[in-house]
């Protein structure tokens, strides 16, 4: 039983991890994205109008992208419902992915305020702290897999994996330094 329940927790730690990876990985991709949109003026200043906001006003504003995809969400729930599983999958972990990346930029923007509110800086500590043990859970894992890739690994590098490579480490990349 004990054994049952450490891999529950392990698949639990794997879940919210993979949901702060993408949280991580996609911020700079929309970042990228809305820096090349030709409303940068615009851009700043809704950022400066955030600046100026208070702080439940700013909250508002970290929920608008999460409202703003609920009618897709709900499209993909008609699609599931009249057995249009594919399209109703991609459309599902699509506007999962658009919502993600959207809404770590938007926190990039308006973390300032929004921790200037009690019970969200508690929340915000709290989920920081679920975080660090979701790694602490998984750090034996990722040793395991590691040392078993390590004997299964080709010698050379496929061209494929360094572009790859290439590609994860251009989209880490802060917008800025781009």
């Amino acid at each position: 039983m004990r054994r049952l329940v450490r891999a529950f927790w392990i698949v639990v730690a794997l879940a919210f991890l993979l949901e702060a990876w993408l949280w991580d990985r996609l911020e700079p991709i929309v970042a990228r994205i809305v820096g090349h949109l030709p409303w940068g003026r615009l851009r700043g200043a809704v950022i400066a109008g955030i600046k100026t906001l208070p702080p439940a006003a700013t909250l508002v504003v970290f929920v608008i992208p999460a409202i703003a995809l609920v009618p897709i969400k709900l499209a993909g729930l008609w699609l599931l419902a009249n057995d249009r599983w594919l399209a109703a999958v991609a459309l599902l972990v699509l506007a999962k992915l658009v919502g993600l990346g959207v809404a770590a930029f938007v926190f990039d923007a308006t973390r300032d305020k929004l921790l200037q509110i009690g019970w969200f800086r508690a929340v915000y500590r709290r989920v920081t702290a679920w975080r660090d043990w979701a790694h602490d859970e998984v750090k034996p894992v990722r040793r395991r897999v590691r040392a078993i890739l390590r004997l299964i690994r080709p010698r050379r590098t496929s061209r494929l994996l360094r572009r790859l490579a290439h590609m994860r480490h251009r989209t880490t990349r802060p917008a800025h330094a781009a």
